[in-house]
């Protein structure tokens, strides 16, 4: 059954701890997953790696991610927020710790993957729990500090990364970044959800509920497991037969996944139809779950607003991820910089003026929503427009003394759309399948956008050399800002429809 909606009494100060405590775990999210853009040097030296390997290492959390986002969406609406967040914390920050202990490529690959699946839980129950928290016009601005983690932490783990890297070596950095997250996780699971009737997160009866014994698992997901197997022993084949040099092992595994996930789904889709089936893999009775993704997929199509955040949402990802992945390792070759030192350098502007981009992007999407009601989208749409043009001037800029404040300013303007478009997405949907289409978007934007971008500018790198592949960059998240542009003809109406379904006003 869908979780039960119930008012809890909340007061300020209470609204503002958890969205403090969320904030430092989303903080920890980014930081875990971009300390490795820090370390791809030494990495590739110390695993002899290839550049288009590295971009598949920088993907790696992003496929799994994207995929799992949806599912762990679904399954925050229809059950414990708080516990959600809390096992994908915990999650991420074992491989994070494991990731400090590999020996080759495909281990490194693995752990990264799986890191993937712990942050793809926490996305979108922290966003729709922040939401139904800070409801009306207030919510722009408590996104903005929420998802202030995707710039700070972000930048946080390069600079980190890149320092403890110097000192210690890339091992030590996976593993110090990765501790502080399982005290987080036992700080979320005491979280009370503010529309839901808390319940106490007791470990066994959780399981239980989520069908997560081991011939259940195998039951529900056979067929991706059989695919992934399978996927995984040709991998190695090609990698004996082709040498670490060769993309078609990684390319082998990433299509045999997606194909027993599509087998997967096919599979529970005719079963549903036939009856054989009565509960998801995730708990809860199926019509609950294939009802609200059938709602979610519906309302992302028949809201025009929802299909241009998706598609510009894609671009920015694209670009934006790709520059803060490829970033450190640009400026280090650039500049005949020491990894670590240019590491140090990206991650301390880009992490004071990348958190105040995104605090003073949620501040404006708000004060421009009090004089219209596109704010929100006007405001993503402003700071690609002119962070994209920078960030192509800044990719040619050949002298480190110019090349830092012109940086500074591309990390402020690249910032903005953090939180005006997590808010900008639940104005337009019904608060119930909020956690759904934040995972359909997450699925969407990291599939076709930064999961794309990390492994092709690796192998344009190749080609063309990295100094040439990297400007592809900012032209897309430019490209991602005129889509958003469109936006600001819907939002309006779609708003207005969804407060006319609820029964209340445009907040």
């Amino acid at each position: 059954m869908a979780a039960k909606p119930g008012k809890v009494g909340f007061t300020g100060g209470y609204s503002l701890y958890a969205l403090g405590l969320l904030a430092f775990i989303n903080l920890l999210n980014y930081l875990d997953r971009n300390v490795i853009f820090a370390l791809f040097e030494p990495i590739k030296r110390d695993l002899h790696l290839t550049d288009s390997q590295l971009g598949w290492l920088g993907s790696a959390y992003i496929l799994v991610f994207s995929i799992a986002a949806l599912p762990f969406g679904l399954l925050s609406d229809l059950r414990s927020r708080r516990a959600v967040i809390a096992w994908g914390v915990g999650l991420w920050s074992m491989f994070t710790v494991a990731s400090g202990l590999v020996r080759s490529f495909w281990q490194l690959f693995t752990c990264r993957a799986a890191v993937g699946i712990g942050e793809a839980a926490y996305g979108p129950a922290s966003s729709s729990f922040v939401a139904d928290s800070f409801p009306g016009r207030s919510r722009a601005i408590a996104m903005g500090m929420l998802t202030a983690g995707v710039s700070l932490g972000g930048v946080l783990g390069i600079y980190l990364g890149g320092k403890i890297e110097g000192a210690y070596g890339w091992r030590l950095a996976f593993m110090a970044v990765g501790i502080p997250g399982f005290l987080c996780a036992i700080l979320a699971s005491q979280l009370r959800d503010p529309t839901r009737t808390p319940r106490r997160i007791a470990v066994r009866k959780y399981l239980k509920d989520l069908e997560l014994g081991a011939t259940a698992i195998a039951r529900h997901f056979a067929p991706l497991l059989i695919m992934t197997a399978l996927g995984t022993l040709l991998a190695l084949l090609f990698d004996v037969l082709y040498g670490v040099d060769s993309n078609i092992d990684v390319a082998t595994l990433a299509a045999f996944v997606g194909l027993g996930l599509a087998w997967n789904i096919s599979r529970w889709v005719r079963r549903i139809q036939a009856d054989q089936i009565d509960e998801t893999p995730f708990g809860g009775h199926i019509a609950d779950a294939f009802e609200d993704i059938l709602k979610a997929g519906k309302a992302v199509l028949r809201t025009p607003t929802l299909v241009y955040i998706f598609v510009g949402g894609a671009l920015i990802s694209f670009g934006v991820n790709g520059v803060v992945g490829w970033g450190p390792t640009f400026i280090a070759r650039q500049f005949n910089l020491p990894p670590a030192e240019a590491a140090t350098l990206l991650g301390k502007w880009g992490m004071i003026f990348g958190t105040a981009g995104t605090l003073f992007g949620g501040f404006l999407a708000d004060w421009l929503r009090k004089h219209t009601q596109a704010g929100r989208v006007l405001t993503v749409a402003f700071g690609f427009l002119i962070g994209g043009p920078l960030g192509v001037w800044l990719l040619t800029i050949r002298d480190l003394s110019l090349f830092i404040p012109v940086s500074c300013a591309v990390f402020f303007f690249l910032s903005w759309y953090n939180g005006p478009i997590a808010a900008a997405t639940f104005d337009v949907v019904p608060a119930k399948i909020g956690s759904t289409v934040i995972g359909a978007y997450l699925l969407f934007i990291h599939l076709a956008g930064d999961a794309i971008a990390l492994p092709l500018i690796g192998k344009l790198s190749e080609i063309f050399g990295l100094q040439k592949a990297i400007i592809v960059l900012p032209v897309v998240a430019f490209i991602g800002g005129v889509v958003m542009l469109g936006a600001t003809r819907t939002v309006v109406a779609d708003m207005r429809r969804v407060a006319g379904k609820t029964g209340g006003a445009i907040a």
